[in-house]
């Protein structure tokens, strides 16, 4: 492993670093965001991410994945002391052995996949980037093809969201758009493609409960604000509103929850649609 530069005090270098965990509006400037752990950094790696600094522990016996990871990845190697790598883990129990400063990818909605068994799912005006990660990492795991966070909402990029999504943020192509009319053109223009997207809104009155909604068509679904639900604009454009049967004293869900119940419960439709005609279970 070739040894580059060192880091051993809170210097201007440190500062940029310390900078993409706390500051969105540097991270938005410099296009580049702070990723810790081992599968977040395994995933942006495999999946191509362009990897612009490799942050590691000046003061620690470093394992085999952290040495391949030095020794395949092509970007600049710090030494950073322990102490200081402990501050950029956010003072967690454990040192982390490797940092990734890692590059933002443009927010262009033809990322995202569409097409016959297109399921993409739009978060509208999340305030948790807890929540965006969550709700990232579900998609990932129910076959969504995309994700697209829309209005003034907290940052995809935030540690906590980048956290929460367990690597699926590298998995799977997440997208922020201002507001809905930049999402409904590019329906408009998916539809125009012969691709009938029916826009599907999450809402505890919804007409229909989600196990009677078919999934297995062309879909889009809306997951409204933790607090508010969906935005009148949004429920303007909604084919249908499906809710989540439930009981209990309970009269919602965490919005984040929500949707992965409805993305299982497509997944589930998806699944059986494939067996019905079969296929057996297609690769995802």
């Amino acid at each position: 492993m070739a040894v580059g530069t060192r880091v051993t005090t809170r210097n201007a270098r440190f500062q940029q670093w310390e900078a993409l965990l706390g500051n969105r509006t540097k991270r938005q400037r410099r296009g580049e965001f702070l990723v810790q752990g081992v599968r977040p950094i395994t995933v942006a790696v495999q999946r191509g991410w362009q990897i612009r600094e490799i942050l590691y522990d000046s003061g620690a016996q470093l394992s085999a994945w952290a040495r391949e990871t030095l020794d395949t990845v092509h970007a600049a190697k710090v030494a950073v002391s322990s102490e200081l790598m402990h501050e950029l883990g956010a003072k967690a129990e454990t040192v982390p052995e490797l940092l990734a400063v890692v590059a933002m990818p443009d927010d262009d909605l033809g990322r995202i996949p569409t097409g016959p068994e297109m399921l993409a799912v739009v978060f509208d005006r999340p305030t948790s980037p807890g929540n965006i990660g969550t709700l990232i990492r579900s998609a990932d795991a129910f076959g969504a093809c995309g994700v697209i966070v829309t209005g003034h909402a907290a940052d995809v990029y935030d540690p906590k969201s980048v956290r929460a999504s367990t690597g699926s943020l590298f998995a799977l192509p997440v997208v922020r758009a201002p507001s809905h009319q930049a999402v409904l053109a590019w329906v408009g223009a998916t539809r125009g493609g012969a691709i009938d997207v029916r826009v599907v809104g999450t809402d505890e009155h919804g007409d229909l409960e989600v196990a009677e909604f078919d999934f297995t068509q062309p879909t889009l679904l809306l997951v409204g604000n933790e607090s508010t639900g969906l935005s009148s604009a949004w429920r303007e454009a909604c084919d249908h509103l499906v809710q989540i049967p439930m009981s209990g004293t309970a009269s919602s869900l965490n919005a984040a929850t929500a949707a992965s119940v409805v993305l299982y419960e497509s997944a589930r439709q998806r699944t059986a649609a494939k067996r019905e005609a079969g296929g057996g279970v297609a690769p995802r």
